[in-house]
């Protein structure tokens, strides 16, 4: 028995996981990161109920960039101009809670949003290398996924507003 080709389904977890290719990798921390919104939308405090809204549409658009490589895209503009509305919404509502590098902390679910920002960010690298492999994708994958992170950092800001708590500065002696 070959166990990359198990008769029984039930003994593979996703049919392209044996691939070689980076479009699986893609696609399990596209898959990840969907889970990890999950986990912040099971966290959220009573009261951000417009929080809650974005998320869940926003879980639905991370599966559409999920299949945006090895599928049809799934990713369009007016994704990309939503969430950049949703993003300057927040931005404004945070305007000078952060002046400069903070420490990624706080109470549940700001450690999971930055978990999430985080695996966006992985997201716009495993794009760098499929691209660098020969795998054609639109661009606007590229910045919808930036605007991603960009967009679970202002709301750690804004969650930690709500909930009162500062923000840490963090100044670093490399830069």
């Amino acid at each position: 028995m070959n166990p990359k080709h198990p008769r029984d389904k039930r003994e593979l977890c996703y049919p392209f996981i044996f691939e070689t290719r980076l479009q699986c990798d893609y696609e399990i921390a596209t898959d990840e990161l969907c889970s990890q919104v999950g986990a912040v939308m099971a966290m959220l405090p009573d009261g951000v109920d417009e929080v809650a809204v974005d998320l869940d549409r926003l879980q639905r658009l991370i599966y559409n960039l999920n299949g945006s490589v090895r599928g049809r895209l799934g990713i369009f503009e007016a994704d990309l101009d939503w969430l950049k509305g949703r993003y300057d919404h927040y931005n404004e509502v945070t305007r000078g809670r952060v002046t400069g590098f903070v420490l990624p902390r706080g109470p549940m679910p700001v450690p999971t949003l930055h978990l999430c920002r985080c695996g966006a960010k992985k997201v716009v690298r495993l794009l760098v290398r499929l691209e660098e492999d020969g795998v054609a994708f639109d661009p606007i994958l590229y910045r919808f996924s930036n605007l991603l992170a960009n967009f679970f950092f202002v709301l750690t800001v804004h969650l930690k507003g709500q909930m009162g708590i500062p923000e840490v500065e963090y100044v670093s002696i490399n830069y």
